[in-house]
């Protein structure tokens, strides 16, 4: 199901749009939907069997858990056990929008949604179409990344179609997505020194940085316990992820602008730069993406499907700054398999 620019802009016209797969959601059935972020795969939250059937569709592990959509705060009484006033100060700054708060959960809410554990990471997307088809639909809905599990994130429909074929029911389709990366996911917890905290639990489309403007410091979390088929605090925090089936080799950029293309390299190679192709002109195929952060991360998914069919037998990127603009994207880019 397609939805134009001018679907959005009606919301009566949206709202007959939606009715169906709405009505699917409610029903248990598998609906891939457009967000700011990626495009996730939404099920009703509340409804084990339909819950279960995303982890098949994806082959995703138990131990790794969902994150809810809600359209509005208001919902969270229905998933949520506890707001602590830490999490509201975040939910003010930052709802709708590509943050996602772990925080206690209601019993209502199936294990499978948290992996068994007592929380429930939580975010209300800042999407016309997806917050439109939440409230038509009237139930909070999980939705994971709509692709196979430690494969390439979605940003259009047609990445959706491409990874997860049959196995989806519904693809509602907004064009691609503005973010492009993975939403951020913090908890707030005991401070030992008194009071809350906030640990960031993954890296995503909310900055540690404008966090810390809002509620101080922001602590890392450890990963230590995060091992086997221990239960993940978070989705993201698995070692491969959104990766493409192509090796990717680090290169870095020379003072004068040029790239280092290594002299051994196995060919034909690909190449994803930033902002120009640096002098490289024997590559099979070359993506240059936007030089900002924001702008890289909204296209990095799109060009890491592209060069998964590209025919290559390597593709190199080329290093990223280490500041902490950058911290998401590094993390997408290690996960994949960056050496």
């Amino acid at each position: 199901m397609r939805v134009t620019d001018a679907d959005v802009g009606d919301a009566a016209r949206l709202a007959v749009l939606l009715r169906e797969p709405a009505q699917w959601l409610r029903d248990g059935r598998l609906v891939a939907l457009p967000t700011e972020t990626v495009y996730g795969l939404g099920a009703n939250a509340l409804d084990e069997t339909a819950v279960r059937s995303i982890f098949a569709a994806k082959q995703r592990p138990a131990f790794n858990p969902l994150i809810v959509h809600v359209a509005d705060p208001s919902w969270l009484g229905r998933v949520v056990a506890d707001v602590p006033p830490l999490a509201r100060r975040l939910i003010d700054a930052f709802w709708p929008g590509p943050l996602t708060l772990v925080l206690p959960r209601r019993p209502e809410v199936p294990d499978v949604v948290t992996g068994g554990l007592d929380t429930v990471g939580v975010r209300m997307p800042a999407h016309p179409v997806a917050l439109a088809l939440l409230r038509a639909a009237d139930v909070p809905v999980a939705a994971p990344s709509a692709n196979p599990f430690t494969r390439i994130s979605p940003t259009t429909a047609q990445h959706v179609l491409d990874g997860l074929g049959g196995r989806v029911f519904a693809v509602v389709d907004a064009g691609p997505c503005a973010v492009g990366i993975e939403s951020t996911v913090v908890a707030v917890e005991a401070d030992p020194r008194g009071g809350e905290r906030v640990v960031l639990l993954r890296e995503g489309g909310t900055t540690r940085e404008q966090l810390q403007a809002v509620v101080g410091e922001v602590f890392v979390a450890d990963h230590a316990d995060e091992v086997g088929d221990a239960a993940r605090r978070s989705p993201g925090r698995v070692e491969r992820h959104y990766a493409p089936s192509v090796p990717l080799r680090s290169i870095a950029r020379r003072a004068d602008g040029a790239l280092q293309v290594p002299n051994e390299l196995e060919r034909p190679f690909a190449l994803l730069c930033r902002g120009d192709a640096g002098g490289v002109t024997d590559a099979a195929h070359v993506d240059v993406l936007p030089a900002d952060p924001a702008g890289f991360a909204r296209e990095l998914y799109a060009a890491l499907h592209r060069l998964d069919r590209a025919g290559v037998a390597v593709a190199l990127v080329e290093q990223l700054p280490d500041d902490a603009a950058w911290a998401a994207v590094r993390d997408r880019l290690r996960r994949a398999g960056l050496r």
